[in-house]
């Protein structure tokens, strides 16, 4: 026992005491409840003295309980950052990966590249041509398509095929009006042109128009549609209508056909080719 229980009993009793002599004369029961009560009511706050303060959790001084997921996140986190911050890739998956290589360079602008990349690419073709309206004669077509200056929408391109009495070559300037990123443009036509037949020959300003439609940027894929005239307006104007289809099957090569038809008031002509691309 301690000095303080001692004090607490002893203040105890002596209240105890107290309060029974001043009610000895008195012993009503209502006398004895308020007896009863007060003497409880006594014991409690002396009791209540004596336990240990509950303190406030602000006056405490907390500790945080650390889980093992957070000790490991925490010894990740004050480890020392890596002085190249580079990503460990197979040399095969970055090989074959263009935008991964040009991300890895840095982060690209791809608003700039929208607007000024373009979505298909410089394309030389080789390939083989029949001419049904010519008796089925066979040929070969020559051909380099978008070859463009800088960044700018400009680009050039030319072609060259021959069979039997058919012949046609001619070289184009383009221009193109929409983002060179997207997934279609369309650009005039404006160049020179030279067709040869059994019945005609003519040559003479080309101009026009053409639709290019892109489903995979980068060369993956490609479809163009042409409208041209050979001497626009003349009593020898020439139509020439030209569909063709591009798909990739590898970075740098692809198949591609094309179908031409020739509309002269001589003659109605047509050109069916099929070919190889090259992409630089």
């Amino acid at each position: 026992m301690t000095v303080s229980s001692d004090r607490e009993r002893a203040v105890r009793r002596s209240l105890l005491n107290k309060l029974l002599n001043r009610n000895n004369h008195s012993c009503s029961p209502v006398r004895w409840y308020r007896l009863l009560a007060s003497t409880a009511i006594v014991w409690m706050g002396c009791w209540g003295q004596s336990l240990p303060s509950v303190a406030t959790p602000a006056s405490v001084d907390r500790q945080r309980v650390v889980t093992p997921a957070r000790q490991t996140v925490n010894s990740i986190a004050q480890q020392p950052a890596p002085e190249n911050n580079t990503i460990d890739i197979s040399p095969e998956i970055l090989n074959s990966s263009p935008v991964l290589q040009k991300w890895l360079k840095g982060i690209p602008d791809v608003a700039d590249d929208i607007r000024n990349d373009p979505s298909f690419r410089t394309r030389f073709k080789l390939g083989y041509s029949q001419y049904p309206s010519t008796a089925q004669t066979g040929g070969v077509h020559l051909a380099v398509d978008d070859v463009f200056f800088g960044r700018s929408g400009l680009s050039a391109s030319a072609n060259y095929n021959s069979g039997g009495s058919r012949s046609a070559y001619g070289i184009d300037a383009q221009y193109y009006l929409l983002p060179l990123g997207g997934y279609i443009n369309i650009t005039p036509l404006v160049g020179f042109r030279r067709l040869q037949t059994d019945k005609y020959n003519r040559d003479g300003l080309n101009l026009g128009l053409k639709l290019m439609l892109v489903p995979s940027r980068g060369g993956g894929a490609d479809i163009a549609l042409s409208q041209s005239w050979v001497g626009l307006g003349s009593d020898t104007e020439t139509g020439l209508t030209t569909f063709s289809v591009g798909y990739a099957i590898t970075n740098n090569l692809r198949i591609s056909t094309d179908i031409q038809q020739q509309n002269a008031r001589e003659n109605y002509d047509s050109r069916v080719g099929i070919g190889v691309e090259w992409m630089p």
